[in-house]
């Protein structure tokens, strides 16, 4: 396998930061989860279809009857996971959801082992559990045992699995394909799944005041093609869990620029919290010298 242009761990950085606002775009806005799910879709392959159709289109030959249904499998998850997660932020806080929905590495440990038989060191176990206990303590004081917020919380959590098994499939493709035509054929899967959620729920595709439709162009944009477009980019190179612990600095993001956005306060707990993930996830970085013939998939 090719060496990476600029080292994968910089687009993912750069990838956590995208999808930090994710939430905050959501809570802007006032449509049907579907809907702004929809959209943000929508206009993510709207913006590629010209790169894609002038230059990648021959690539579709590539794929195999198998890659047709991992990457189909990949981008109804991704869909399911949108909805899920988008509606959860109708009960509960940013916090508490981006908390509960970037607990990945619970999923993706298991994943990982059982489908590709990826080995997971003792240090990177222990450097998971510190960042998902973190990750616990930043939404603790916003956690509910009752009422619509648990809903939300539930909600939260079913979408942190759905998003796991769509990078499960997609890292199995996405080895034999370009990022461009990976993202759009998977993108195009969820857009299409999505439209007919909308229809199934009888929800509405608009009109949609003008606010409306720049926070849908804006999800598109910044959580999608810039943010998870680098992760695609990344799984070529990086395993799941790399992925999985780095999203943890979501909640960090997330809860700060929702305090200074949406006026929702922070608690000590999350503030602790934030900083136990980010000494999680620098021990796990440091870790890369033992671990990197399971990180870096270089056959020799």
């Amino acid at each position: 396998m090719e060496k990476p242009a600029i080292h994968p761990y910089i687009p993912i950085i750069i990838g956590v930061f995208s999808v930090a606002l994710s939430a905050i775009f959501v809570k802007m806005t006032s449509a049907d989860a579907g809907v702004i799910a929809f959209y943000r879709m929508l206009f993510s392959i709207v913006i590629m279809s010209p790169l894609f159709l002038w230059r990648y289109t021959h690539e579709i030959k590539k794929l195999s009857k198998r890659d047709w249904y991992f990457t189909a499998i990949a981008g109804i998850f991704l869909a399911f996971h949108f909805i899920l997660w988008f509606e959860s932020l109708n009960y509960t806080s940013v916090a508490s959801s981006t908390v509960l929905v970037t607990l990945q590495p619970l999923f993706a440990f298991a994943g990982t082992y059982f489908f590709f038989k990826e080995k997971i060191s003792i240090k990177a176990l222990i450097s998971g559990g510190i960042t998902i206990f973190g990750s616990v303590l930043i939404g603790y004081g916003d956690f509910k045992i009752s009422g619509t917020a648990l809903f939300g919380d539930m909600l939260a959590l079913i979408a942190c699995a759905l998003i796991t098994v769509y990078l499960l499939f997609g890292q199995n493709v996405r080895k034999r394909l370009s990022l461009i035509t990976y993202t759009f054929v998977v993108y195009s899967v969820s857009t299409i799944t999505l439209f007919f959620y909308i229809i199934a729920k009888g929800e509405s595709f608009g009109p949609y005041p003008a606010s409306e439709w720049f926070w849908f162009l804006l999800l598109a944009i910044v959580p999608n093609l810039l943010g998870h477009t680098l992760f695609n980019w990344s799984l070529k190179w990086v395993s799941t869990n790399v992925i999985s612990i780095a999203i943890l600095f979501e909640p960090v993001g997330a809860a700060v620029l929702a305090f200074f956005i949406l006026g929702e306060l922070l608690s000590i707990s999350q503030i602790i919290g934030g900083t136990i993930v980010i000494m999680g996830i620098v021990l796990f970085i440091t870790d890369y010298g033992k671990i990197k013939s399971y990180i870096f998939k270089k056959r020799g």
